[in-house]
């Protein structure tokens, strides 16, 4: 850390270090502090460079990219401010970084790999795609390639090929964090809940404080009536983090759950039912034109394929009474119908009209599960049977409270991405 330079090796070096214990933590993040304060007026483009790598470890991107900005110019500099505005989710100024990263002499894999995942995170799964298929030979030794094969398969509705590719880059990498995490989400929203755990713990255990995955496992915990573990989970990422509005929040909700009366057989009930609803349509045999047919359709678990008519999947094209048949004997072997969960027509969100006036059909026609949300937001809205962003934005903020496990924090995530769409729930009457 007084190194007037700051190499990759560097880092490496402190990410394995500081995160060992409690006291190596606190003694980095002191470090981290006095050197701050002694570079605020003139800091050199060495510390500058320091000092934003190490706020990235702490998973603070936006002083992550002050410090960086102020850095020398060059590949590192390229690189990890590309990392910094990922996280900030400014995507489009990330990919320009990754590409100025390769360019300067940073390893071109890496930086492909990490424009290929905000492109997707961008909603451009073809130039993603055609990057990685650009790379496919030198990429099938990398973890971090195949982790970007995942979050485009992921994005496409391919639940089975995203949670290959994961698998297959924690093979190369058993220690790859976001393989591991995004391999831990699949889990918990398609209801594996021990194997989620699992790998969330993994990651908890990652040199670094991986918020995200505490965050979740803190959910779980919470969602198994382990309160104190949920606390200390959450406890941990704002050890660290202190500003993190989501575990703050979180850590509010724990808290308060300790003392809510539940009914013990509903939620047996429910969670029985939900775990159901998650089994992916790829699960079962279908022929290749129905498999096909479901995937552009967006249906990607038998919970989609309940909420779906019979009209609606014959209005779809080269969708026909074949392919019907086959698909309601499949359901008919295990006492279901199609569109038994589908909302009647009095209950079908009404989109207001003056919703067509400030946004496009595009944004309101798209579905729910491409908004960045919490897992438990995500199950909250497939439970209130809401698939699309217009019917989401014609719901209020009391019909979505009424939802079980639905708080105030998914209220303030989903408010918040309806907000980067410039739209905002109905106003309650």
């Amino acid at each position: 850390m007084n190194r007037p330079s700051f190499s990759l090796e560097d880092y490496e070096a402190v990410k394995s270090t500081a995160f060992g214990s409690h006291e190596s933590l606190n003694r980095f993040a002191e470090q981290l502090g006095r050197i701050e304060s002694s570079c605020q007026k003139s800091p050199s483009p060495g510390d500058a460079m320091k000092l934003g790598m190490c706020y990235l470890l702490v998973a603070d991107a936006d002083r992550a990219a002050q410090w960086i900005e102020q850095a020398a110019p060059g590949g590192q500099r390229s690189f990890f401010l590309a990392l910094a505005r990922r996280d900030q989710k400014r995507h489009r100024e990330a990919i320009t970084a990754f590409e100025a990263a390769a360019a300067e002499g940073w390893p071109r894999l890496d930086c492909a790999a990490y424009r290929a995942e905000c492109m997707v995170r961008d909603g451009d799964a073809a130039s993603a795609r055609r990057v990685l298929d650009e790379t496919a030979n030198e990429g099938q030794s990398s973890a971090l390639w195949h982790y970007a094969q995942g979050r485009l398969a992921q994005e496409q509705g391919d639940i089975a090929a995203a949670a290959a590719a994961y698998d297959e880059a924690l093979a190369i990498d058993s220690h790859h964090a976001l393989a591991m995490f995004h391999a831990a989400y699949l889990a918990d929203l398609h209801g594996d809940d021990e194997r989620a755990m699992e790998l969330y713990a993994f990651c908890s255990e990652l040199p670094t404080i991986f918020g995200h995955a505490l965050i979740n496992l803190a959910i779980l915990h919470e969602d198994a009536g382990h309160y104190d573990r949920a606390a200390a989970c959450l406890r941990r990422v704002l050890a660290v983090t202190p500003n993190n509005g989501r575990a703050r929040l979180y850590l509010k909700d724990v808290l308060a759950a300790e003392h809510m009366v539940i009914d013990e057989f509903q939620l047996k009930v429910d969670e029985q039912r939900d775990a159901v609803l998650d089994i992916p349509v790829s699960d079962f045999e279908l022929s290749v034109r129905s498999r096909n047919c479901l995937k552009k359709m967006n249906i990607n678990t038998l919970g989609d394929l309940l909420r779906t008519t019979e009209p609606e999947l014959l209005a779809y094209k080269n969708f026909g009474e074949t392919s019907l048949r086959e698909i309601k004997a499949m359901l008919a072997q295990k006492g279901l119908t199609l569109g038994q969960y589908a909302p009647k027509a009095a209950e079908q969100a009404a989109i207001d009209p003056l919703l067509m006036e400030t946004a496009s059909h595009e944004v309101l026609s798209r579905p729910v599960s491409s908004l960045e949300l919490s897992v438990r937001a995500r199950k909250c809205l497939q439970r209130l049977g809401i698939a699309t962003v217009g019917e989401l934005a014609s719901k209020s903020e009391n019909e979505l409270l009424e939802s079980r496990n639905f708080g105030t924090t998914s209220l303030r995530e989903i408010k918040n991405q309806l907000s980067e769409l410039g739209l905002t729930l109905r106003a309650s009457a």
